[in-house]
């Protein structure tokens, strides 16, 4: 995940840069198998790599660490890491026998990754969740971040992928909210007019962003990365129709040329599409609580607000093959080393009950609680996530800007949210499959005419089932 310029981290696109890292990381660790242990530190320190590595969040960590550190004598050291750094620095220091005790904010893939190669203590993270208690957590999160019956690492916060769309553009023309492959269409071509492009759609071969927006449609219509018998299932029925829908999109109601994390959030914050599907981070910036990346519509010029005032969103959407309307998001984690120190895991502990609410408010918009309260309270962080004011250079509570109706649904996608590979027993195929990059290249081939949605499907399966072979 490279980040963006005026982003530095920012976690709605999935990491970058971890090809070959199960293969790096077996040399690296049976390579260091002679090494005495954990690494050589202070015992009053503690060191966590953070992914969440913007200055301004790096800073709001260290208040949160000085609780903690007043508290038990333990000092935290934050290292702000780039997603796309940290395959190598985990590589380097499995070698070296530098690993840090803890890694915040870890998605999804990664976490599997470093389980497969014993770099987790996963005994260590089920300590954590069952003190706290498991029935204070979404079962969603745990479930996603669970290998069977090893809790692989502490389930922290989650973010959902959204479709968001003009409401009074919709409601002039008649429309239906777009909740499902055919309404989608059809407000993509009634919407695209002299001006106007019905949707902005990721169609750049180089970002993990275009994954994403496919997955979350994809998933919707039954169309999954492996099939119930463990196959590549990208070239079944299911995921061609969803080929399809997007290959429609992208070449007829999109704007031309590659689209990118950027440019589908610029072409809809300046009123020049009707729909985009993107993160929740987008909330903030759309509200106009963001000075680098403000809505530039004509009306919002008068009322930064604008724009998120006559928003509509879109948490699930279903295809024709799919059962029911699903949501896509991503799970971030505490992630307890194998080279943790005797603190490490009372350090998650207290991130997780008496920083929990600090550290969610750190970016709202992108930080739904995955524990959702605790014993005296069940909903006690879901509550008052809702309150918790969002933004950069203005901070307002989103609930304040889209409604608490809204914002409740956002939340539910804590307890909805499905995830390629993971169900089927694989999920160590997401980190590769986001690397070597193979649906974003065969859209990007789609959307420029030189593949069909048929050949694109094909030859998407063909490379994912050459890294399945891969890690086999």
């Amino acid at each position: 995940m490279t980040p963006l310029r005026h982003v530095p981290r920012r976690r709605y696109r999935p990491t970058r840069g971890v090809t070959g890292l199960a293969a790096a990381l077996l040399v690296a660790t049976t390579a260091g198998a002679c090494a005495t242990g954990p690494q050589a530190q202070e015992a009053d320190v503690l060191t966590v790599w953070n992914l969440d590595g913007q200055p301004e969040r790096i800073a709001a960590m260290a208040q949160i660490d000085a609780g903690f550190t007043a508290a038990s004598g333990v000092r935290i050291d934050q290292v702000p890491v780039d997603e796309a750094q940290l395959p190598s620095l985990i590589v380097s220091a499995a070698v070296s026998g530098t690993m840090p005790d803890v890694i915040a904010g870890l998605p999804l893939g990664i976490v599997r990754q470093l389980a497969e190669q014993e770099l987790l203590d996963t005994a260590a993270a089920a300590e954590v969740v069952e003190e706290l208690g498991a029935d204070t957590f979404s079962p969603t999160a745990l479930e996603l971040t669970r290998d069977g019956d090893t809790q692989l690492s502490v389930p922290a916060e989650v973010w959902a992928q959204i479709l968001v769309y003009r409401q009074d553009l919709f409601d002039a023309a008649g429309l239906q909210p777009p909740t499902t492959y055919e309404a989608i269409e059809a407000a993509a071509e009634a919407l695209t007019t002299d001006g106007r492009y019905g949707i902005t759609l990721a169609t750049d071969p180089a970002d993990p962003f275009t994954q994403q927006t496919f997955e979350s449609l994809a998933l919707g219509n039954g169309c999954q990365l492996v099939d119930a018998d463990g196959g590549v299932g990208l070239d079944d029925a299911a995921c061609r129709t969803t080929f399809t829908l997007y290959d429609a999109l992208a070449r007829r109601y999109s704007p031309k040329g590659t689209q990118t994390v950027d440019s589908t959030r610029a072409t809809y914050f300046a009123g020049q599409a009707a729909m985009t599907i993107w993160s929740t981070f987008l909330l903030d910036e759309m509200a106009g609580l963001r000075n680098d990346a403000l809505p530039t519509c004509e009306e919002c010029r008068a009322d930064p607000k604008w724009l998120a005032q006559n928003t509509g969103i879109v948490t699930a959407v279903q295809g024709p093959d799919g059962d029911e309307p699903v949501s896509f998001g991503e799970v971030t984690s505490w992630a307890i080393t194998g080279s943790h120190g005797p603190a490490a895991a009372d350090y998650v502990r207290h991130m997780m009950s008496e920083g929990y609410t600090d550290a969610l408010g750190i970016a709202p918009e992108g930080k739904y609680p995955a524990r959702t309260g605790d014993a005296q309270d069940p909903q006690r962080f879901a509550t008052t996530w809702g309150s918790l004011p969002a933004g950069v250079d203005s901070r307002e509570p989103l609930a304040d800007i889209y409604g608490k109706d809204t914002m409740d649904e956002i939340g539910r996608v804590a307890t909805t949210l499905q995830r390629w590979a993971i169900p089927q027993g694989q999920g160590a195929l997401l980190g590769p499959v986001t690397a070597e990059l193979p649906i974003p290249k065969t859209i990007s081939s789609m959307a420029n005419g030189s593949l069909g949605a048929g050949d694109a499907a094909a030859e998407a399966a063909d490379a994912v089932e050459e890294i399945q072979r891969s890690l086999s």
